[in-house]
């Protein structure tokens, strides 16, 4: 359940010795987003994401609760560390449709099943051998920007997938795809700092 003022002193309603406030109970294990108060859906409006967050890490810092001892501390301590998971998990987007994935049972497990869609594939060994032969700042230019063009159809195509097709399956090897992706810029800009050295 969610609340949707979100305001902690009601979450806390399970941790208040002697029945303290209990007019909205949220739970540890709710998901990010009935924590956040935001659809479940890949596409997120960043400023509400971060503007949930502030709302929620003012209602949960320990400090508003020095008065009800050290017990109230820890919880809120708890809803901070929650809270912040939670953000991190929201903002990202490849965080977010893998969490999304995994909530309806396609889980990603990238160190045991490497499916990738398969023209991925052909990309991935064009620029494995594009950056073996890159031998200037131009040619690892034009692969960066191939590269940050083939993560915006990736992403794009996330959005597709999850929100209106629902196919966590076909989402999960496009996620493994963009994990490539990011594994891979890193591998330019390694490269790119050997160049130019």
């Amino acid at each position: 359940m969610s609340c949707a003022g979100g305001f902690l002193t009601t979450m806390f309603a399970p941790a208040w010795p002697r029945g303290g406030p209990a007019t909205c109970l949220m739970n540890l294990t709710d998901t990010d987003f009935e924590l956040f108060a935001v659809p479940a859906t890949f596409a997120q409006d960043r400023a509400v994401l971060d503007n949930r967050w502030k709302e929620l890490q003012r209602e949960a810092h320990p400090d508003r609760f020095a008065a009800q001892g050290a017990a109230a501390q820890r919880v809120a301590m708890q809803w901070s560390v929650r809270i912040n998971e939670a953000y991190q998990r929201l903002k990202d987007p490849v965080k977010r449709a893998t969490y999304l994935c995994e909530l309806n049972g396609a889980p990603i497990n990238a160190e045991h099943n490497t499916a990738m869609p398969p023209d991925f594939l052909m990309h991935q060994i064009a620029w494995r051998e594009e950056l073996e032969e890159a031998g200037n700042d131009a040619a690892i230019e034009k692969l960066r920007a191939e590269v940050e063009a083939g993560r915006t159809r990736a992403l794009s195509s996330l959005d597709w997938l999850i929100d209106e097709k629902g196919d966590y399956p076909s989402a999960a090897r496009q996620i493994r795809a963009l994990m490539f992706i990011e594994r891979f810029a890193h591998d330019i800009e390694v490269k790119s700092d050997t160049l130019g050295q």
